[in-house]
């Protein structure tokens, strides 16, 4: 099974119980593909409210944390330049998870598909905007 890096939008609609994101999320757990690049896990906690650690920390460790390596940083810094040559400018942390899902030959899940140009890397199935 492909694997499968899961942006924080994701995570977030899955902890809010929304239904495409666990139909997403379930399966890859079932087969050990579900990643989460650590910058999800800073982006989740910035957010979080008193009520949700547990269940977030639950999901955390239901998943594969992604660290970011120095072959992912030097990649990410090559993918900020080639799209700001491009006329499109991208936040650091989309960039680095960017990277990190080439680096280690993940899609990413994420609704945030204009925070990645470069198409390849997306999961392209399963994935709804919110009701």
């Amino acid at each position: 099974m492909q694997t499968v890096l899961i942006d924080t939008d994701i995570a977030i609609d899955y902890l809010r119980g929304i239904p495409d994101a666990r139909n997403l999320i379930y399966p890859l757990w079932d087969n050990n593909a579900a990643y989460l690049s650590i910058l999800s896990v800073y982006e989740l906690y910035a957010g979080i409210k008193d009520n949700e650690e547990e269940d977030t920390e639950n999901f955390i460790q239901a998943c594969n944390v992604e660290p970011v390596t120095t072959e992912i940083a030097k990649k990410a810094g090559e993918l900020y330049r080639k799209f700001r040559g491009q006329g499109i400018t991208l936040t650091s942390l989309d960039c680095l998870i960017n990277a990190s899902a080439i680096i280690r030959g993940h899609k990413i899940a994420t609704r945030n598909k204009d925070h990645y140009p470069n198409k390849e890397v997306l999961l392209t199935m399963g994935l709804h905007k919110k009701e």
